[in-house]
């Protein structure tokens, strides 16, 4: 029998020749991610091996992550204690892969990965942050865990008890409209299958539209596909992914394509035509709570945030900064950007998007979350509605469960932080 790409990734981890959904396996893993939540994964680590004759140490140093993204830089004395015991636990166990607080260096976990060529085709990557998902963009099978389950990894190196998950088949197929893009797609795509629809299950992209997409918007679709419930999305790896990682990630070295086989076993397809896809929405207070923009369009709004790992890289703020060109932010209005990474910061800088950001009124932060998970910058008071380029709109989810927050694309935001209410950029981004 078949098997789809994350099943074979799964059988080759777990030293089976075949595997199918259900099984249990214990897979190798080749990478394990943590941010600032680091600081619970060390303490769970060392309770691991108290009474022990094991010394706590990495089962492999280099096969470890650890990006400081949330709370940057610290907001409080808690925040900095814990970061300072993440620096003395890397710096004691010669962690490599490690981003501190670096206008060079830092920036989002779901940003550096990828673009420093940490994670590859057919590894099998877990992370304690469930958009941990983005990763599939690059042909790996990517997964959130929690604290406990990131110490045991730590100290073993394989992921235990995990269960192969059935996959979904989605074929989208079509050009997007001007303005029109992957975050509509995976808006779309949630709002059909719903926040529970996929739950358990791996969301596998194909089709033309899959084909001719950057990896960029890959990392988008991957990065939401936990929003409709899945433990993963993946994009089998091609030419593109070989593009990325050899030109922008500067890998170098064979890399793995593992496809799925023709008779692979889904348990549904789903097509979706992107041709006559509108701008979509996800509207308070639940991310599946999708609508047509035409449906929303002039919804005031007190705040614009651009970035985050859904939407802040290059592209995106070429697209936002192309639209705002010229125009200004309206009065009543604020815009918050937030580029992905160090490395995007720099390069927005180059080609002139942050000073096009910030003669339009904008506010350029640094790179990091920024308000998307509401303990750190741009916080929304009582009653004010932000449209934002991030991945989750649950109630309180900026800070302030008297708020509202509205999920869109880099097109739509800028549209909208230029006239101060939801637009359609295919007419108020002209």
């Amino acid at each position: 029998m078949g098997m789809t790409v994350v099943e074979k990734i799964l059988a080759g981890a777990a030293g089976a020749k075949a595997v199918k959904a259900l099984d249990i396996v214990e897979p190798r893993v080749d990478l394990a991610m943590s941010h600032e939540n680091a600081a619970l994964v060390i303490n769970q680590f060392n309770e691991i091996h108290q009474g022990t004759d094991r010394e706590p140490k990495p089962w492999d140093p280099d096969r470890i992550a650890i990006i400081f993204d949330h709370r940057v830089p610290a907001e409080g004395p808690k925040t900095a204690t814990n970061q300072k015991l993440i620096r003395g636990f890397v710096a004691r166990h010669g962690i490599a892969k490690f981003h501190d607080i670096r206008g060079d260096l830092g920036g989002i976990c779901h940003q550096i990965l990828p673009e420093r060529g940490y994670v590859r085709p057919g590894f099998v990557v877990v992370g304690t942050d469930s958009h941990t998902t983005s990763h599939g963009a690059l042909g790996c099978f990517a997964f959130g865990i929690g604290a406990t389950e990131m110490a045991s990894v730590w100290t073993l190196g394989v992921a235990l008890n995990i269960e192969v998950p059935p996959t979904i088949k989605v074929v989208v197929s079509g050009r997007f409209q001007e303005h029109v893009g992957p975050k509509d797609l995976i808006l779309h795509l949630i709002g059909r299958l719903t926040a529970q629809g996929a739950n358990f299950r791996v969301l596998e992209f194909h089709g033309d539209t899959i084909a001719a997409m950057s990896t960029s918007g890959r990392l988008t679709i991957c990065n939401m596909s936990v929003e409709a419930g899945a433990t993963s999305g993946i994009v089998p790896a091609d030419a593109e992914t070989e593009r990325y990682l050899r030109q922008e990630a500067g890998v170098t070295g064979p890399l793995a394509r593992v496809r799925p086989d023709d008779d692979a076993v889904y348990e549904r397809v789903v097509e979706v035509d992107v041709s006559r896809l509108e701008p979509q929405i996800a509207c308070p207070h639940t991310v599946d709570n999708v609508k047509p923009i035409g449906e929303v369009a002039g919804k005031a709004v007190q705040q614009i945030v651009i970035g985050s790992c859904t939407n802040g890289r290059l592209d995106d703020l070429e697209i936002a900064a192309g639209i705002l060109k010229g125009k200004q932010v309206a009065p009543g209005t604020r815009m918050l950007v937030f580029p992905a990474s160090g490395r995007i910061y720099s390069q927005a800088l180059e080609a002139g998007y942050l000073q096009e950001f910030m003669r339009a009124g904008a506010v350029v932060m640094n790179s990091g979350c920024g308000p998307c998970l509401g303990i750190h910058q741009g916080a929304l008071g009582d009653e004010e509605v932000a449209l934002a380029t991030t991945n989750r709109n649950f109630k309180g989810r900026m800070g302030n469960p008297k708020s509202e927050v509205y999920l869109c694309s880099s097109a739509v935001a800028a549209a909208s932080a230029i006239t101060g209410v939801i637009t359609d950029p295919r007419v108020g981004g002209r």
